[in-house]
């Protein structure tokens, strides 16, 4: 590995190291020996056309299909919130108040735009000239009939904040963001209730694990301090014990990357930002097949199966999309396990798998930092979620999954 390549992921470890070891205090009350704040990351503006993530709005990476028109008198009209915050000016052309209706997931990372704005530019604040449209004045399946995407500026007009107003938008967190045109930025969101809302990396709750017994189990049977079938550094099988889980919602639906393989066949479900191993050539040892994301892999590669004896590449014969109800996603000793005789990754969005395993240590090592975790709580774990902001940090742009990381009721 190259120094240039190896200097990111150092940075990552040490401050993780520094996050995790308590400070040092200092002689007075209060002081920290040797603390300093880390400059804040350079934010890159967006290009004139440029959109991120660098895939149509409309796909599964980005906001999702369109759902349908939502009309005052529907029954989905429920489902758009008038969003009345002080800090953002909604132009309201049309003196309905439309421009202020929006889901409340566009709401939210609205919400937060317009803080960035203001502590971009101290006395500029947000401005959006478009919100929901009743009256069909945008294309045809535009998100803006759905309360799902806004137009925005800033409220001084100025057209060369508007590549940065852009990035700050992807900050905020909207699904897809697009510097469309000199007079505005447009931005969009997933559905509510869409599959594709939550993300992240998991296996749908029927999906079967070896245990070291022999019985073969689903994933919602499964247990902390169970010994699953995994993979080892050496690319051989072993048993790794089940440590916590990363995520575990047991009535989610969520929309996943259906990998099917022939000689032998086999067939995986697992989100698009989960990680799996994959070659071009059927001839790699098993230890040296790389970590792809699932959204990633594509017919005529080859994945791990179980077979007899140990593990054996297979071809993926195809891909598709399937939604199924559960998200689990456990963690092991080995930080890999064998899923419906397939073997991935327990680590997702993120495209680096050891430097995820090299992250983990601290759960592995020290059980009492799960802090209650051993439970079986529903949700994402607090670790992933603080490991993946960290990142966000200290490594570039594209060490990430388009679709990035579930948090809590997103």
């Amino acid at each position: 590995m190259s120094p240039a390549r190896l200097r990111p992921r150092l940075r990552f470890c040490l401050l993780l190291l520094l996050l995790l070891v308590p400070a040092a205090r200092g002689c007075g009350p209060g002081r920290v020996v040797g603390s300093r704040r880390r400059p804040p990351r350079k934010l890159v503006p967006l290009a004139y056309k440029q959109f991120s993530p660098n895939v149509p709005e409309k796909t599964l990476g980005a906001s999702g299909r369109y759902e349908g028109k939502i009309a005052r008198s529907s029954e989905r009209f429920k489902e758009l919130t008038p969003n009345y915050n002080p800090d953002i000016i909604f132009k309201d052309e049309e003196n309905t108040g439309a421009d202020r209706l929006m889901t409340q997931r566009c709401k939210d990372r609205l919400n937060s735009l317009a803080i960035s704005v203001m502590n971009q530019w101290p006395g500029v604040k947000l401005r959006v000239t478009e919100g929901w449209d009743e009256d069909g004045h945008h294309s045809e399946e535009s998100l803006h009939y759905e309360g799902r995407a806004v137009d925005i500026t800033t409220s001084d007009r100025d057209r060369n904040k508007y590549g940065l107003l852009a990035r700050l938008a992807v900050e905020a967190g909207f699904d897809w963001v697009y510097y469309e045109s000199k007079a505005h930025v447009h931005c969009s969101v997933k559905s509510e209730h869409s599959a594709a809302a939550k993300t992240g990396g998991c296996f749908p709750a029927g999906a079967q694990v070896r245990l070291e017994s022999g019985a073969r189990v689903a994933l919602s049977a499964v247990r902390p301090g169970d010994r699953v079938l995994a993979m080892g550094e050496d690319g051989n099988p072993t048993f790794s014990d089940v440590l916590i889980f990363l995520d575990r919602e047991p009535d989610r639906l969520r929309a996943f990357r259906v990998i099917e393989t022939q000689d032998p066949p086999r067939r995986l479900a697992l989100t698009p930002a989960h990680l799996l191993f994959t070659s071009n050539n059927h001839t790699e040892p098993a230890a040296h097949f790389r970590a792809t994301f699932a959204s990633q892999v594509q017919p005529g590669q080859y994945v791990l199966v179980a077979g007899v004896p140990g593990l054996q590449p297979a071809r993926v014969a195809a891909v598709s999309t399937h939604v199924a109800l559960g998200a689990y996603a456990p963690l092991t000793r080995h930080g890999t396990l064998v899923v419906e005789d397939v073997v991935a990754s327990c680590f997702a969005a993120v495209a680096d798998h050891r430097l995820a395993q090299l992250a983990f240590w601290p759960l592995r090592l020290f059980h009492s930092l799960a802090w209650g975790s051993w439970t079986l709580g529903e949700g994402v774990h607090w670790y992933p979620q603080l490991l993946y902001r960290l990142g966000r940090l200290l490594l570039e742009e594209g060490s990430f999954h388009s679709l990035g990381m579930a948090g809590p009721g997103s």
